[in-house]
């Protein structure tokens, strides 16, 4: 596949018009420069499309006009696409796990929880790229829809739980489309269980419905804390689906590029 330019990017945006909520809100956030990239199968009239941002990645059209070569800069990604290209990506990469999710979209108002003496839940600003970086590389995804912890911090769309100059917990908009913003969020393990993500999330929730957008959640259906803070904070299951973590390409695809 090819990387489009932003020229050729809007004669196919439209592929992902009126998806899932979190779908929709990543191929509009892939828009943005820097954030990620759209790719085709040929650049006029393409026949199959893919969005990657961070390393989710939709995936849309015929998958006859592609080869499983094609597909190689997706290898170690979540891809989500439609069962009829499940043949060509368990080909194409020598992994092929199916994750079931849950989608959720916020509905009910919740009032935010106070946090405890000496933590103050505010937005985030560019100074505190050194903050949010301090995190570690086990917070990195976090950020990666950003391109990083200074383009989140100077985004405008990531809350955070602090005492003093550490981030204890933060919620920030992963994917920022023109309905939907899809919500992350994340506490230092010692500092769970005391409801400051809450608190970050409610912060942020109130911050996009400011914006005239509704906020979107999506996890693993494994993951039930996060499931539970979600409904916790206001969100009610709206859909499921799969999405496909892949590995590495295949052998046989690899032996084809010599």
């Amino acid at each position: 596949m090819i990387k489009l330019s932003p020229g050729q990017v809007a004669a196919v945006s439209h592929w992902f018009d009126g998806g899932l909520p979190g779908a929709t809100a990543l191929a509009e956030h892939a828009l943005s420069p820097g954030a990620g990239h759209w790719w085709a199968d040929r650049p006029v009239d393409p026949r199959a499309v893919a969005v990657a941002c961070a390393d989710h990645v939709l995936l849309h059209g015929e998958p006859t006009a592609l080869a499983p070569l094609a597909l190689a800069p997706f290898a170690a990604h979540y891809i989500q696409a439609p069962a009829r290209f499940l043949p060509l990506l368990s080909y194409a990469f020598d992994l092929l796990v199916p994750w079931e999710r849950m989608g959720y979209v916020h509905r009910v108002h919740v009032a935010p929880p106070h946090p405890s003496r000496g933590v103050t839940v505010r937005r985030l600003m560019p100074e505190d790229a050194p903050a949010v970086a301090a995190l570690g590389p086990e917070a990195a995804w976090s950020h990666a829809s950003w391109g990083g912890p200074a383009q989140l911090a100077a985004s405008g769309h990531g809350w955070a739980a602090f005492a003093k100059d550490r981030v204890l917990a933060m919620a920030c908009t992963y994917f920022r489309g023109s309905t939907y913003e899809d919500v992350a969020c994340l506490t230092v393990p010692e500092h769970r269980r005391q409801r400051l993500a809450l608190a970050c999330v409610s912060a942020l929730c109130r911050d996009i419905a400011a914006r005239g957008h509704t906020p979107s959640w999506t996890c693993s259906r494994d993951n039930r804390p996060s499931r539970l803070l979600a409904w916790t904070a206001g969100f009610r299951l709206e859909h499921e689906y799969v999405h496909y973590r892949t590995g590495q390409p295949a052998r046989r695809t690899a032996g084809l590029a010599a």
